[in-house]
């Protein structure tokens, strides 16, 4: 079994980097999810959702971030990185960090929907594949679940006011 390289404070420090980017994810409305990649405790990739205003399915925080970051190395292997996310990722973002060779994942929220590291299923950490991840859930949980928990609060309410215009008009 993998063992984690970092320390609690690094392991926040990191954190509250990914949710500065869900932030920024946040002030495009789009979900507040954001993602940074480190190195050597250097952050070499950021990413933060942006697949409604891109309108493409890739653009998820993680999959940026690890884009940015197979850049910033110039290689397509991130061997003794770490990634941290705001929301667990779901499969197409973790096999992503399989394939780049992530050797770290941290994530906030876990996401009953469509997690891949502990929610439906543990893509990460499954040994039958030739790569596979420490993962660590629940770092800086509630500010990360709060960012969704809100976002989503505000969509319902605006759903119910447009309902409410809708009806008067009738």
């Amino acid at each position: 079994m993998k063992e984690t390289s970092l320390l609690q404070e690094e392991k926040q420090f990191f954190m509250n980097e990914a949710i500065k980017e869900a932030h920024k994810a946040l002030e495009l409305d789009e979900v507040p999810i954001g993602a940074v990649v480190v190195l050597d405790k250097q952050i070499i990739g950021r990413g933060h959702n942006i697949r409604e205003s891109t309108q493409n399915a890739l653009k998820h925080a993680e999959m940026i971030a690890i884009e940015e970051a197979c850049s910033h190395v110039g290689s397509w292997r991130l061997e003794n990185a770490q990634l941290f996310v705001t929301l667990e990722p779901c499969p197409m973002c973790s096999g992503a960090v399989l394939q780049s060779r992530v050797e770290e994942v941290y994530f906030g929220a876990f996401d009953p929907k469509a997690g891949s590291c502990g929610s439906l299923m543990n893509l990460l950490e499954d040994t039958r594949f030739n790569h596979w991840c420490y993962v660590e859930a629940k770092v800086l949980e509630e500010p990360c679940a709060a960012l969704l928990r809100d976002f989503f609060k505000k969509i319902r309410a605006r759903k119910k006011q447009k309902k409410k215009e809708i009806s008067a008009k009738h």
